[in-house]
């Protein structure tokens, strides 16, 4: 398995966001890095809260649940911050705890996770960014709204739910070339006046930014590779 430094990756990737953006023509204040650091712990993510990185991603509440708060607290005591975005599935019945813990929610996609986060957003009082995954690759395997169903859904989340959706996050099929996908959720985003992008991982988050992505999600690249599932 090859050993990333974190520090190191997250230079290289901001130096390659820069470039990105310096080819689309893009102010790179526009994009944000999401640090995706699920499965490692504390020691790996201490380098890139000192490197000045804000933004971390995680899939899993239970495990964000555990891990971040200690980290949160000794980053306040730095005069720092910590935003974490949820970038995995959400269960409905951890509405509750994500509406607590985290700034964002990138995976809204079914009536019945927008009805409980609404209820938490309302009950907690608090604002998250909030995301509608679109399955742009339509593959049964994985989450999110099918693209032709987007706009009934996007209204439903506003008009019925009274969420504020901030935009749109895509994860293209991995034996296809990211590009369409990305281009057909931008497509998608414009017609439904969504301003915020969450499209691009390690491999592709070059060619996401160039087709308007405002959050890219980058593990591997930042933390290298994981450990296989056991």
């Amino acid at each position: 398995m090859e050993t990333t430094i974190p520090a190191d990756g997250l230079a290289a990737v901001r130096a390659e966001m820069a470039r990105a953006c310096r080819d689309a023509g893009r102010d790179p204040a526009s994009v944000t890095l999401v640090a995706v650091s699920k499965t490692f712990d504390a020691v790996a993510i201490e380098p890139v809260l000192a490197a000045g990185q804000q933004v971390f991603g995680e899939n899993r509440v239970q495990e964000a649940k555990a891990k971040w708060p200690p980290l949160i607290a000794r980053q306040k005591q730095r005069g720092g911050r910590v935003e974490l975005h949820l970038v995995g599935s959400l269960q409905s019945n951890k509405a509750k705890e994500a509406v607590a813990l985290f700034d964002a929610i990138h995976s809204v996609d079914r009536a019945g996770l927008a009805q409980a986060l609404a209820k938490e957003i309302a009950g907690q009082r608090r604002q998250l960014l909030l995301f509608v995954e679109i399955n742009t690759g339509a593959e049964p395997q994985k989450a999110g709204i099918a693209p032709q169903d987007a706009d009934a859904f996007i209204a439903a989340c506003r008009d019925r739910y009274g969420l504020v959706i901030s935009g749109l996050m895509c994860i293209p099929p991995v034996s296809e070339a990211p590009a369409p996908h990305f281009a057909l959720t931008a497509k998608i985003a414009r017609r439904n006046g969504l301003k915020l992008l969450s499209m691009g991982m390690s491999a592709d988050f070059p060619v996401a930014i160039c087709f308007g992505a405002t959050h890219v999600r980058v593990g591997t690249a930042i933390f290298g590779s994981r450990a296989a599932a056991t």
